[in-house]
């Protein structure tokens, strides 16, 4: 068998039935694919939506006391039986060619590890699909995170992910980090001598958070994630890992610059012009008016575009404030490891 796509789930039925349909569908053989679901303790278990694809697909269902995604998959893979392992997190949707797309890939480009982009479904809620923009445009992080055009090397992601099994095992899976797992796998792999690729055409449909305040925490807990890495792995945070943070204190400080000259202007109106208190503002207006037109046009769409503004917001300052606070508790108090909502993460 060449592949084990390997499904951590916690209380995601909904979604995984769309998973599973979608897998049901794939263009590849039947006989060249198996599906290993891993229930991390759900209180909501999915085990009749997969009992429903017995006869689609040759699946497996085990269910176990909650640890977090990483050890999650390390269970799924521990059990799984293809040449490579297919990681993909329960919020995604594929593609009917996808892996026939990632067996083309590998035949024309051979590797131990690789990942695929991610991209909005038509039928994504307009919220959805703000947040996606957030997190795939050149104008926020989408530089970062995997494309064509990147700012930083390509490390694959756990919502699309595959690793040859082999290797997987030898690396010993996942750690067991609550966020920022699967960079620290993949600076692993990279660290042993192996090199990842990205896979354009092996894309997905990913459906991220259905809110904004579940985007926060997640952005919020990846900024702590960055310097969790950092401290695993000396000399992998660059520049661009502190742009949301310069961000973040650039919107401050032009805030406050604003509130201050208005203060001024009001209260000695001859010592500063009564519109100074304006061109603070220039940056972050002409960033809104950026994020609002490109993505209007990117999704035809101009409730799309408003929404972006605050994704794009919510993104960069909720990564940027996770950054300075885990900065604050592990650099500078000496704290370990931490997250944050760990009690309504999934809320």
């Amino acid at each position: 068998m060449k592949y084990s796509v390997v499904i951590p789930v916690f209380n995601r039925p909904d979604e995984v039935d769309e998973l599973l349909q979608s897998l049901s569908r794939q263009t590849l053989p039947r006989d060249e694919f198996e599906v290993v679901v891993v229930e991390d303790g759900s209180q909501t278990p999915c085990e009749e939506v997969v009992k429903r694809y017995a006869d689609a697909l040759d699946v497996r269902y085990f269910r176990k006391d909650n640890s977090g995604p990483g050890p999650s998959r390390n269970y799924g893979v521990e059990r799984a039986q293809g040449e490579y392992v297919l990681i993909l997190d329960s919020d995604v949707v594929l593609p009917d060619t996808y892996l026939e797309c990632v067996e083309k890939e590998l035949q024309e480009h051979p590797c131990d590890i690789f990942g695929g982009p991610d991209a909005a479904h038509k039928d994504f809620t307009d919220t959805q699909k703000a947040i996606n923009y957030a997190m795939t445009s050149f104008f926020t992080t989408g530089g970062i995170r995997g494309g064509k055009q990147k700012l930083d090397k390509f490390y694959p992601r756990s919502f699309n992910m595959g690793v040859r099994r082999t290797v997987y095992q030898e690396l010993g899976g996942f750690a067991k980090m609550r966020f920022g797992e699967d960079i620290d796998f993949s600076y692993r792999l990279k660290e042993s001598g192996h090199e990842a690729r990205l896979f354009p055409s092996a894309w997905v449909w990913h459906k991220r958070r259905t809110d904004f305040d579940k985007f926060f925490r997640q952005v919020f807990n990846s900024g702590i994630a960055r310097i969790h890495l950092t401290k695993r792995h000396p000399g992998t945070l660059k520049l661009v890992h502190l742009l949301p943070t310069c961000f973040t204190l650039g919107v401050i400080l032009l805030l406050v610059a604003a509130v201050v000259l208005r203060l001024v202007a009001y209260h000695s109106p001859q010592s500063v012009s009564p519109t100074a208190w304006v061109w603070p503002l220039v940056p972050i207006v002409a960033f809104i008016l950026l994020v609002f037109i490109d993505s209007t046009v990117r999704n035809r769409s101009l409730v799309v575009g408003y929404l972006s503004v605050k994704a794009a917001f919510v993104q960069l300052m909720g990564y940027g404030l996770g950054l300075l606070k885990a900065w604050w508790q592990c650099c500078v108090r000496g704290k370990g490891e931490f997250s944050a909502y760990e009690k309504n993460f999934y809320d």
